[in-house]
């Protein structure tokens, strides 16, 4: 039978289950640092997409047999012209031009769609690692893809934490922060703070570096939020937030937030810290962001291993973690191609 592409039957168990597997196969040899992605998340797209997604999941066969497979995230609300891509190939199946293969089929999906983009990201080298072989940077290379962004994973060994230096930041941080108070939730956002989150995040974008990516900051509003929400909690994902509210206005102007997969205990990941421009200057984002880890801790005590990702050009927020403790631990690259 050969080499052949098809679209992902969501009834096909057998070949979700297969996709899976060499999603397992795969992250065990390109980040086996990294636990093992939650089962609820990898059928995310299919069982719970985000709002303003329309994805596509196509599944290669070798003789019958599922070899790797290529998720597409067509994007409907804002940046309409691009499409976020995973693309998979078991590690025993790779070299024999089924990467390609999908490739093509991404871009013949993207075509029909009207959009010019495709944009993914790869594992790739940290400083002292420039010998080391990472299969998807050298695949993209080849597809024509140009590195638009540098990334790092920072990791926090919860074990090696110095608990008596997290609350000495933390002192330090609210004694920076008079006329603010902080405001701890799990999951969903308060009602009377959700347009603020709202609004924090959806200008993510502006803050956080870029590099050469197209892409557009997000259309974020109350709606929108409460469906992101919706999503995460029907995926399972648990959440820790800590935000910092201006006494004066009552608005809520940093936040931070820390999440685990429905399969995870030990493992979490540091997702947003932002604070509103207007109010920088006061450490909020050190205050959120330290308050956050000791809320999450105090309610998941078998929590070992934090991660997060950051643009390498972002050295502010790259200091806050080092002061708690945050250590590189992996590199990556964000690739885009225009087709």
């Amino acid at each position: 039978m050969g080499l052949t592409v098809a679209p992902l039957d969501p009834a096909d168990l057998p070949t979700l289950d297969a996709a899976y597997r060499i999603d397992c196969a795969a992250r065990a040899v390109d980040e086996p640092d990294l636990p093992p992605t939650c089962r609820r998340r990898f059928e995310a797209l299919l069982r719970h997409p985000m709002p303003g997604i329309d994805g596509r999941w196509v599944v290669a066969r070798l003789d019958g047999e599922p070899v790797g497979w290529l998720r597409l995230h067509l994007h409907t609300l804002e940046n309409t012209e691009n499409a976020s891509v995973e693309l998979v190939v078991d590690p025993a199946h790779r070299r024999r031009g089924i990467g390609r293969a999908l490739h093509e089929h991404g871009r013949r999906l993207l075509r029909e769609h009207g959009g010019e983009r495709l944009v993914g990201s790869t594992a790739a080298a940290l400083p002292g690692e420039e010998d080391r072989e990472f299969p998807g940077t050298a695949f993209a290379a080849a597809m024509g893809a140009k590195a638009a962004n540098a990334d790092v994973r920072g990791r926090l060994d919860v074990a090696a934490l110095d608990r008596r230096r997290l609350a000495a930041l933390l002192a330090d941080a609210r004694s920076a922060a008079t006329g603010y108070r902080q405001v701890h939730w799990r999951d969903r956002a308060p009602d009377d703070h959700v347009s603020d989150v709202a609004h924090l995040e959806g200008r993510l974008l502006l803050d956080a570096p870029m590099g050469e990516l197209t892409w557009e900051q997000e259309k974020m509003d109350t709606e929108r939020k409460r469906s992101v929400e919706r999503a995460l909690d029907a995926r399972g994902v648990r959440r820790y937030n800590t935000g910092a509210v201006h006494e004066a206005s009552g608005r809520l102007v940093g936040w931070s937030q820390l999440s685990f997969a429905a399969s995870s205990t030990e493992h979490a990941w540091q997702q947003i810290t932002i604070v509103d421009p207007d109010h920088r200057g006061h450490r909020l984002g050190l205050l959120c962001k330290a308050a956050n880890l000791g809320y999450a801790l105090a309610h998941e005590p078998a929590l070992r291993t934090v991660d997060t990702w950051n643009a390498a050009a972002n050295a502010p927020m790259i200091a806050i973690n080092e002061q708690l403790g945050f250590r590189p631990a992996a590199g990556s690259v964000d690739w885009q191609l225009t087709i």
